[in-house]
């Protein structure tokens, strides 16, 4: 139950400590599983002091032990040591400070490690955070490499060495970090998260030497792997040997086999670049000299055709076309004129044989009154008229006589 306090009645610092040693009694013994961050062992010492530190959060507990027991853990217990231990909470009211007992301490064996790790790499594999489509391109020549790396570390002077001699000018942004035992993760992952702010960064790498299972734990821890995955910077993994495969190789955009591996990985051979770029220019002179030479070949047949050596050929082939065209033309015009003629002179003919003219030119004569109207029956005219008598010359003026 809550203590009845007030600022008229506050308890006795004696009263809260014996509370919290009663709450933590009731507590009992539980198992409890992290990684020795510290060991302390007196010679001659009735106890011995380990801090368990939490492997995927920055909190850790004071443990005691006795010589027995830590004697009984096989293999022998050690900083960085993954274990297992059955300890019962105690709270010293005299210095104000809790620990746990330790009744029985067993170290993670590999096989049980194995197991997390594939639980774990399901876990996050459901999630999709191993997913190829998640994969990012590395830049072609990064403005800026970032480098986590252990201190003075053999893979750090790997991949800036080996860096350097493909591309001399890349230029590293290097943060050394814990890469082994309890300070690791918290170390790389703030490492990464830091260069991932940076905007000049263009690809990440992640890189230690090779060792044990247990050694590369920190690079399969959760946390980890979720900031590698939130990263928007490309990230490297170049973690041990070929052999050896932390989580982290699984979400990272592309894995190196080893630190050596990387640095060919995130810059171009500077050599091989300026081989490629001799051979394409060889390609472009001859692809273009090419071109020339059909063009060339093509403008000596032009030239070569008629048309091209005599240009007024066609001026003179045109003009015979022009001249053959109009002596044509004049035949055709000339029979159809012919024709025409003929037919004119026919029909001229057949007008003259229809025409009155040519009966009066027989002898013939047209007999009109004044009014200029034909007779055609003598008694229509009267007598004494005057008639006009046209002949084929001129005409003739008429009287009428009466019949006798």
């Amino acid at each position: 139950m809550a203590l009845d306090t007030s600022p008229e009645r506050p308890a006795a610092v004696r009263t809260i400590a014996m509370a919290l040693e009663g709450y933590v009694a009731r507590l009992g013994a539980v198992w409890l599983e992290g990684q020795v961050a510290q060991l302390t062992r007196r010679p001659g010492a009735g106890l011995a002091f380990l801090t368990l530190r939490d492997t995927e959060a920055n909190v850790s507990i004071t443990v005691t032990a006795t010589p027995r027991v830590l004697d009984a853990c096989v293999p022998p217990l050690a900083e960085g040591q993954r274990v297992i231990l059955h300890a019962k909470p105690e709270y010293y009211v005299a210095r104000g400070t809790l620990a746990f007992r330790a009744a029985e301490i067993r170290a993670v064996g590999l096989g049980e490690l194995l197991a997390q790790l594939e639980a774990r790499k399901n876990l996050l594999a459901a999630e999709g955070l191993f997913a190829a489509d998640r994969k990012r391109p590395l830049p072609f020549l990064p403005r800026r490499v970032g480098l986590v790396c252990g201190r003075a570390s053999d893979a750090e002077r790997d991949v800036v060495e080996n860096a350097r001699r493909r591309w001399p000018g890349v230029v590293f942004e290097i943060r050394e970090v814990a890469v082994q035992g309890v300070k690791a993760v918290s170390e790389v992952t703030a490492a990464v998260r830091e260069l991932d702010a940076m905007p000049e960064v263009d690809v990440i790498v992640v890189t230690r030497g090779g060792g044990s299972v247990e050694d590369l734990l920190p690079f399969s821890d959760e946390g980890l792997v979720r900031t590698v995955a939130a990263c928007l910077t490309p990230v490297v993994s170049a973690i041990g040997h070929e052999k050896d495969s932390p989580l982290l190789d699984l979400v990272a955009d592309w894995r190196a086999s080893t630190p050596t591996d990387a640095a060919k990985r995130i810059v171009p051979d500077m050599a091989e670049e300026a081989r490629r770029v001799r051979d394409l220019r060889e390609r472009a002179d001859r692809a273009v000299r090419g071109q020339l030479q059909a063009a060339s070949t093509w403008l000596a047949s032009a030239r070569a055709r008629p048309v091209l050596a005599d240009p007024s050929v066609l001026v003179t082939r045109r003009g015979d076309e022009v001249a053959a065209l109009v002596d044509r033309s004049r035949l055709v015009l000339g029979h159809r004129l012919d024709r025409a003629g003929d037919d004119i002179t026919h029909v001229r003919a057949r007008v003259r044989a229809l025409s009155p003219a040519a009966t009066l030119e027989r002898g013939y004569a047209v007999v009109q009154d004044e009014a200029g109207a034909v007779i055609r029956v003598a008694d229509d005219v009267a007598a004494g008229a005057l008639l006009r008598v046209r002949v084929a010359e001129g005409e003739l003026r008429a009287r009428r006589e009466p019949a006798s």
